[in-house]
């Protein structure tokens, strides 16, 4: 399964990809508002998992290019959380860019198409994102794609006390993607 918007493609993981996704996933700027960068064996591993969920159900985390020079500059798609919250079970979007891609619209563009997509041929009746309260980039593509907040939670999988335990909650939904 392969989505394309006018400047990206949203395809399963390629051997290529996997070292500027190392790379991506070991840069402290990018993972600033995840817990902590990754090592090669753990990015290596996501990409796996990523390409095994996309095979069998048709959504997962797509890898994400530049259609202009097929560029790897990171990932978009839709995933299942595996812990407890009082929102869950959902299908959260989801996307984590190369820093050099960041201030393109590459974010707010995958998503909305993973949206479109989740909405649309899926059959997804709502998909939610969260993020920490602190990482007001991504709240702000949330808001872009015209999803609504519903709120906040403590992350159950962050230490009480940790700058990242607070996080936000948004929710999209009604059967159709974002205008």
């Amino acid at each position: 399964m392969i989505l394309a918007t006018e400047r990206l493609r949203l395809r399963p993981w390629r051997e290529s990809d996997l070292a500027p996704f190392a790379a991506m996933n070991a840069d402290p700027r990018v993972m600033e508002n995840l817990l902590r960068p990754l090592t090669r064996a753990e990015s290596d591993a996501m990409a796996a998992r990523a390409n095994e969920r996309i095979a069998q159900q048709g959504w997962g985390l797509w890898a994400v290019e530049v259609v202009e020079d097929e560029r790897f500059v990171g990932f978009a798609g839709l995933a299942v959380p595996a812990w407890q919250a009082h929102f869950t079970p959902c299908v959260e979007v989801g996307w984590r860019l190369a820093r050099e891609a960041w201030g393109h619209g590459y974010a707010t563009e995958a998503a909305r198409a993973v949206i479109g997509h989740g909405l649309g041929a899926a059959g997804l009746a709502q998909i939610v994102s969260f993020t920490a309260l602190v990482n007001t980039r991504s709240i702000a593509v949330m808001e872009r794609l015209g999803m609504r907040r519903d709120g906040e939670f403590d992350h159950p999988l962050v230490a009480e006390g940790h700058r990242l335990r607070r996080h936000v909650l948004y929710r999209i939904g009604l059967g159709r993607p974002p205008s």
